[in-house]
């Protein structure tokens, strides 16, 4: 991709994120989007977003891979990590070369490497003085991303914070507590949701969360709403939509 094109997409992007939080929105599928880009358009291997529950505890509530996944569950059991780090402190955490940072977070370090990343970056989502969680670039060849992608992934962490708080919710009152929790608890939905399409479907887990995220945009639903439907049975999915 060339550096105009690359360009190009990003501010196609910022207009469609836009666009899309001014109507009715799914947070979860908002974040999704963001993780995405970030793998499609910046210098990362893949991507995810933790969010904090009422309690401060970090969550996955977003990831662009499997393996992802693991390497952040992985540094959220053992409570420290790169990303643990950024959202206590609310700075930025970068480790170029996972392999030579020995001394700090074992755990973390070993998750990574057995998953083939060689380099984090650590990014808080902040609204004013409070953390709200961390999007989070990993990469698989050792190194830091150029200074054009470090801004543009700090206006992706905007972005995701824009779109939890957006001024329809405060709007309705809800506190910052509980439009996190209502993230984190779609997210669950859709985690059961993957589970089932996958066993019914004979599919695997990514293919499964595609087929329910196309399900949902084309008959434009919620895909938490989806979600909900196909735990509950209402709805089954398959390599066609029944």
């Amino acid at each position: 991709m060339t550096a105009s094109t690359r360009e190009a997409r990003l501010l196609q992007l910022f207009a469609t994120l836009a666009d899309t939080m001014v109507d009715d929105y799914d947070v979860v599928d908002l974040l999704q989007t963001l993780v995405d880009a970030c793998q499609e358009l910046l210098d990362a291997s893949d991507a995810g977003i933790l969010l904090a529950d009422p309690a401060g505890d970090l969550e996955l509530v977003a990831s662009t891979s499997e393996a992802t996944k693991l390497v952040e569950v992985i540094q959220l059991a053992a409570e420290s990590g790169p990303c643990v780090e950024c959202f206590l402190t609310g700075t930025a955490v970068s480790i170029p070369d996972i392999a030579s940072d020995s001394a700090r977070w074992p755990l973390f370090r070993q998750a990574a490497l057995e998953n083939g990343f060689a380099a984090i970056e650590a990014i808080p989502m902040r609204l004013r003085n409070t953390t709200i969680g961390t999007l989070n670039l990993i990469r698989t060849v050792p190194g830091s991303p150029p200074p054009e992608d470090l801004s543009a992934a700090r206006a992706f962490a905007d972005v995701a914070t824009i779109g939890i708080l957006h001024e329809r919710s405060l709007r309705e009152q809800e506190s910052l507590s509980s439009q996190l929790q209502t993230a984190l608890n779609s997210r669950v939905m859709i985690e059961q949701a993957k589970g089932v399409v996958s066993f019914t479907a004979g599919v695997p887990i990514p293919e499964a969360f595609t087929l329910m995220r196309t399900f949902a945009r084309d008959r434009g639903l919620r895909l938490s709403e989806v979600a909900e439907r196909i735990v509950r049975r209402d709805i089954r999915l398959g390599s066609a939509e029944s």
